[in-house]
């Protein structure tokens, strides 16, 4: 799997016991997960429930106040850990000067990885015929595929994604729907955070509703129910 290299013997992701606020405010509280090699986790919740910034906890870009996450048994902190998650949300963490090649470069550079990296990203999310654009031109939906390509680049063991439909045009959609299971398959552990009960139950092995910052239910996602997951939002 590429630079992934999983160990089976303990989850890809594990998220001990987190907490974080914001300006006084509790977003997460004692919030516990684990993903495992080759399985799908959605976490569902209604806006403001703390799915961002379990996800940007995860991804090592905001710190916790209290817990850890490890990445295959590595704080993620530690570069070695870091380097096998890719993480795409509502930041893009592009440079709009460059153009979508130049991005594409910049982080197969900061990888270390060859530069025919950038050009598999571009076909793969059809972004050819805009390759020497700058990304402030950009419509939303290609700065959300130049994302994707760039969380991917790396091909890491662990895929975050935040809302990755929001902002997408019919053809990104299906390459987003065909990208999960293939992580999956292999051997990634991959997390999306959703709104929509229905896109969790259809891509996902396992769900879990964040409530006021607190995992409310857990089961397969195969399981999931419109209205169970509606009431369990109403108990914010």
């Amino acid at each position: 799997m590429g630079n992934a290299g999983p160990d089976q013997a303990r989850p890809l992701l594990d998220i001990r016991a987190v907490s974080k606020s914001y300006s006084g405010r509790a977003v997460l509280r004692d919030v516990s997960l684990t993903v495992d090699a080759g399985r799908v986790l959605a976490i569902l919740g209604p806006n403001g429930a703390g799915k961002s910034t379990l996800l940007r906890v995860a991804a090592g870009i905001a710190r916790p106040e209290s817990g850890e996450v490890r990445i295959g048994g590595r704080p993620v902190g530690e570069p070695a850990a870091h380097r096998q998650v890719g993480f795409a949300g509502h930041q893009s963490f592009l440079y709009g000067y460059l153009s979508v090649e130049e991005n594409l470069r910049f982080y197969a550079q900061l990888y270390e990885l060859p530069a025919a990296r950038a050009g598999e990203g571009l076909e793969r999310f059809g972004l050819q015929s805009h390759r020497r654009r700058p990304v402030r031109e950009l419509s939303r939906g290609l700065v959300q595929r130049l994302s994707l390509a760039r969380a991917l680049l790396h091909d890491p063991a662990v895929l975050l994604l935040d809302e990755p439909f929001t902002g997408l045009d019919a053809e990104a959609s299906r390459i987003v729907r065909e990208l999960i299971p293939e992580r999956r398959a292999r051997g990634c552990a991959v997390v999306v955070a959703t709104h929509a009960w229905a896109e969790a139950r259809e891509l996902a092995d396992d769900a879990v509703v964040l409530v006021a910052g607190r995992p409310a239910l857990r089961e397969e996602a195969a399981s999931l129910d419109g209205d169970r997951v509606a009431a369990v939002y109403q108990t914010v």
